[in-house]
């Protein structure tokens, strides 16, 4: 479906030389007595590679008909992540370099929206922040407060991020998915 580039947002799906390429971010330039312009980051899906390209607002590109489907996530292997539709119980596996780093917010049993494109899955939506256990962090050095320092820790799944002094291994904390950054720490 032909849409006007000045209707397109972030996370659109759209075509792009025969290729799905989401919209990563796009500005709207206004050159004084020129005609306005639109610069968007795309990102192709395919190949994972970031690019910039310019249109004119008033110029036309394809968006592609993507299905959003919520499933659960049932688990991950060397190249694949696994699915489970909700509705149908069908199983369905995403490659992993479609998620990137985004992959290491995902739990077990986990329900998400996958993003689908002629039956295949080319994306996901993960919520907001996800509580992911501390496994590894570094012991507290007497003399440091509750108020002061930070350290870094490992958590499921892999993920690293910088937390106060205060959180030890075993304890669950909230971590944003758009950012990787600590949120708050998670009461038992």
């Amino acid at each position: 479906m032909a849409i006007v580039v000045n209707d397109l947002r972030r996370g659109m799906i759209i075509l792009y030389n025969g290729d799905l390429c989401q919209v990563v971010d796009i500005e709207f330039i206004r050159p004084g007595n020129w005609r306005a312009l639109a610069q968007a980051k795309l990102r192709n899906l395919k190949t994972g590679s970031t690019f910039i390209q310019r249109y004119q607002t008033t110029e036309k590109v394809d968006e592609a008909s993507v299905e959003t489907k919520l499933m659960q996530f049932l688990y991950s292997d060397e190249n694949f992540l696994h699915f489970m539709d909700m509705e149908t119980y069908e199983q369905m596996e995403m490659e992993l370099d479609l998620l990137g780093e985004q992959a290491k917010f995902l739990k077990e049993q986990m329900e998400i929206y996958v993003k689908l494109y002629e039956g295949k899955a080319i994306g996901a939506e993960l919520p907001p922040s996800v509580e992911l256990k501390v496994i590894e962090a570094p012991p507290n050095v007497k003399g440091n407060t509750a108020s002061g320092g930070n350290k870094p820790v490992t958590c499921e799944g892999g993920h690293v991020v910088t937390v106060p002094m205060f959180i030890e291994a075993g304890e669950t904390i909230k971590v944003d998915t758009r950012t990787g950054e600590y949120l708050e720490r998670c009461k038992k």
